[in-house]
C-alpha cells in the first residue's frame, strides 16, 4: 500500500535551515506529482510546493518561493524539501502529499521556528 513518511523537522532559529525528507513506497514514484503542505494548528492544510513526476515541473507558494526548494530521487523514491530563511510564520506540521488513487498523506513532523 501508498506509504509517506516525513522526517527532519525540529526546532530552529529565525533565519535557520532545515531539509525535510519523505521516505515513500508502494507506488510508481518516478511519474507520481509530489508535494508539500504544511498546517499551523486551527487552521487548514496549505500546499506550499509540488514537483511533477515525469517533466518535474515546480510550484511554489508565493510565502516560500525564492527560499524553499523542492527535490526528489527517483532511485530511491525519496522527495524533499530544502528550506532556508525561516520565520517564525514557517511554524507549522510539514506534510507529504501525493494521489494516485486518493490523496495519501503522511503523518507529518514539525517544524518549530524560534529564537
Amino acid at each position: 500500500q501508498v506509504q509517506l513518511v516525513e522526517s527532519g523537522g525540529g526546532l530552529v532559529q529565525p533565519g535557520g535551515s532545515l531539509t525535510l525528507s519523505c521516505a515513500t513506497s508502494g507506488f510508481h514514484f518516478s511519474s507520481a506529482t509530489m508535494s508539500w503542505y504544511r498546517q499551523i494548528p486551527g487552521q487548514g492544510r496549505d500546499l506550499i510546493a509540488s514537483i511533477g513526476g515525469i517533466a518535474s515541473s515546480l510550484w511554489y507558494a508565493d510565502s516560500v518561493k525564492g527560499r524553499f526548494t523542492i527535490n526528489r530521487d527517483n532511485g530511491r523514491s525519496m522527495v524533499y524539501l530544502q528550506m532556508a530563511s525561516l520565520t517564525p510564520e514557517d511554524t507549522a506540521t510539514y506534510y507529504c502529499n501525493t494521489w494516485t488513487d486518493k490523496n495519501y498523506w503522511g503523518p507529518g513532523t514539525q517544524v518549530t521556528v524560534s529564537p
